[in-house]
């Protein structure tokens, strides 16, 4: 662990330059005592590290030294291959930047490595959309990856949701996320999100776009997807179900499940489940049939039970025949008798 976290002092400073002691600590995730340990193991073994006093210093190594510390070990050269993702490089216009990284970093690796990698990348394959997933058409997406990298303000044609439905917006770009197949574009002011392949046209300006101080594009994320999620649990219902039921379950209905279910003595099961809404939940549930009943709320239960008779009035309520009484077959008619023919 220790020799880890020298590595990783050295290459902190061979790629940053000078760095105070509390910004190593804070990098590290270790306390300001442990770096100055670091620090005095590395002068033992002959690094030419040497440190300034003052509100300016910081530790720095000798100029002009350098490490051979950047030699790939095989799980980080696994990690590497396997995190490209050539398609999301190649929708961003970077897919020639891709293949050409690539391979830079196949040819400096040891041939027993480069070889190890290349059975890698041939049992390996990543699909990140899922099965039901529709193709989504962004064609403006090279343009929104420019203004990203460039910090260019943009002014597009958005489709939204809501009417007005096309309208004009000035964005400031903070960042692109990939999302199950989909890009999203995350931009001031607010933040906000938009989906790329709702943008109808497109104008990068020579103006320049700010970030707010402190945001976290990866972090900004999450929040937003917690909230998401949240806003997505608008009550709770009641239900019972079979045995069959309880294995079709999916997501957070599947997890709250886990949490409070409890069994029947007819074998069922009866739990609380987080629903997003009424609507959502009746057309949810129907899709489980005869394997749900929905106990709570009332208005919940008495949707279904309305739909379900709606549904019996217009399919009838014909009894199948049973074992007993087979099914009576009419005999086809008799073919007719042809007329006699002329002489």
């Amino acid at each position: 662990m220790k020799s880890s976290r020298l590595i990783s002092v050295l290459l902190l400073l061979q790629t940053r330059g000078r760095m105070t002691a509390a910004q190593l600590a804070e990098e590290l995730e270790v306390s300001v005592r442990t770096v100055y340990r670091d620090v005095e193991a590395l002068h033992a073994a002959g690094v030419p590290l040497y440190g300034d006093a003052g509100h300016s210093g910081g530790y720095q190594l000798l100029a002009g030294h350098r490490s051979r510390l950047t030699d790939l070990y095989t799980g980080e050269a696994e990690a590497l291959f396997l995190a490209g993702i050539p398609g999301a490089a190649a929708e961003l216009g970077l897919g020639a930047h891709f293949v050409d990284a690539q391979l830079k970093l196949r040819a400096s690796l040891p041939a027993p490595l480069r070889d190890h990698v290349d059975r890698l990348r041939a049992r390996f394959h990543i699909d990140a959309p899922g099965w039901y997933a529709e193709d989504t058409d962004a064609p403006f997406l090279p343009q929104v990856a420019e203004a990203v990298r460039a910090g260019r303000v943009i002014a597009v044609r958005y489709r939204r949701w809501k009417e007005p439905t096309d309208v004009d917006r000035r964005l400031e770009p903070y960042g692109l996320v990939l999302k199950a197949g989909r890009w999203y574009l995350v931009a001031g002011p607010g933040p906000r999100t938009y989906r790329v392949d709702q943008i109808l046209g497109i104008d990068v300006t020579d103006e320049e776009s700010s970030i707010p101080d402190g945001f976290d594009l990866a972090a900004h994320w999450r929040a937003s997807q917690a909230g998401f999620h949240a806003r997505l649990h608008g009550g709770d219902a009641l239900v019972r179900l079979s045995p069959d039921g309880v294995k079709r379950l999916t997501g957070a209905a599947a997890r709250a499940l886990a949490a409070n279910g409890t069994p029947e003595p007819d074998g069922w099961t009866r739990a609380t489940l987080p629903i997003e809404s009424l609507a959502h939940a009746h057309d949810t549930y129907l899709g489980l049939g005869a394997d749900i009943e929905v106990l709570e709320p009332p208005e919940l239960r008495a949707r279904i039970a309305g739909t379900v008779a709606r549904l019996a009035a217009r399919y009838g309520a014909a009894t199948p025949p049973s074992a007993a009484s087979p099914p009576v077959l009419t005999p086809p008619p008799a073919a007719p008798t042809p007329a006699p023919r002329r002489p």
